[in-house]
């Protein structure tokens, strides 16, 4: 029996799982990954953002002056999206799989993202390759886009991420270091 300073359960000896993305050899070319739940855009969101990152351009900030603007309202900071837009893609994809993100290219706003837009994500990995140098791990490159609940895109970007290739070598490295 557990003493009421111990939180830990009692269950018997049960099998854990643990959510996790994919490795690079469970990762499938040219099927759409498609990433739910959304997530709804809050006024609160793109204040943060825009602030924390101190870009003090008018169209995220100023109600009175984007009113004003071409599209009569204050947009989301594009880089909170993009960043939704990744976010969205980890529980599946490479959460606890990914060793770290190599780039971003061919980033895109197509349209604008409002307070109150819903962001979904869909990934497409188009290429996966084994490092030489590094046995163990390989690179993954995949085509993300990101759409709000109308499905315009409002974001695209090219992803190449260093991830493990498989549960084998990330155990291995985490084992080497302890």
């Amino acid at each position: 029996m557990n003493s009421m300073s111990d939180s830990r359960p009692v269950l018997a000896p049960l099998p854990i799982i643990e959510q996790r993305g994919l490795f690079l050899d469970e990762l499938q070319t040219d099927v759409v990954y498609a990433h739910r739940p959304g997530r709804t855009v809050t006024e609160a969101d793109n204040v943060l953002f825009t602030t924390l990152t101190m870009n003090t351009q008018s169209l995220h900030l100023d109600a009175a002056w984007s009113a004003l603007q071409t599209f009569g309202q204050r947009l989301v900071n594009s880089m909170f999206t993009l960043s939704t837009v990744v976010g969205l893609s980890v529980a599946q994809l490479t959460q606890g799989t990914i060793i770290g993100q190599l780039g971003l290219s061919d980033v895109r706003f197509p349209n604008p993202v409002f307070h109150g837009d819903t962001l979904y994500a869909e990934t497409v990995v188009t290429a996966k390759r084994r490092s030489i140098s590094r046995p163990g791990q390989g690179i993954a490159t995949m085509k993300l886009l990101g759409k709000n609940q109308d499905g315009l895109v409002v974001a695209e970007a090219t992803r190449s991420c260093l991830m493990w290739a498989n549960a084998e070598a990330a155990l291995a490295a985490a084992t080497k270091k302890h």
